[in-house]
């Protein structure tokens, strides 16, 4: 492994924190992990997806998230782009506000939208 670039980092398995610093401190991601297309597009971090698909659509449409399929090239060129300040800018969706649990709490304590 002499011969990776030094801005890299291959590490073995770590804690969700220390990952969440690591997304957060990175210009870019590429990853095939759903997670971790959420995960940065709530962190204002590119992330270039090696998938056809996604689960989580609202990551490309209005985050920080682009589907590049099995095109190894294209995550290349997509990558250089990032690195040369050509970066796509997200918005963080509507929902994503962290007070799901107070939404929650307040369906249970109302009794409203249940499904029984």
């Amino acid at each position: 492994m002499d011969n990776l670039n030094t801005s890299l980092m291959i590490t073995d398995p770590i804690g969700y924190i220390d990952f969440i610093a690591l997304i957060k401190n990175s210009i870019l991601v590429i990853t095939d992990s759903g997670g971790i297309q959420e995960e940065t597009t709530f962190l204002g971090v590119p992330c270039i997806t090696t998938r056809k698909t996604t689960e989580r659509p609202i990551t490309v449409e209005i985050g920080t998230n682009m589907l590049v399929g099995e095109d190894f090239n294209k995550a290349f060129e997509i990558s250089m782009d990032i690195l040369n300040g050509k970066i796509k800018k997200g918005i963080i969706p509507e929902l994503w506000d962290g007070k799901t649990a107070e939404r929650i709490v307040k369906v249970i304590v109302e009794g409203n939208n249940c499904v029984y």
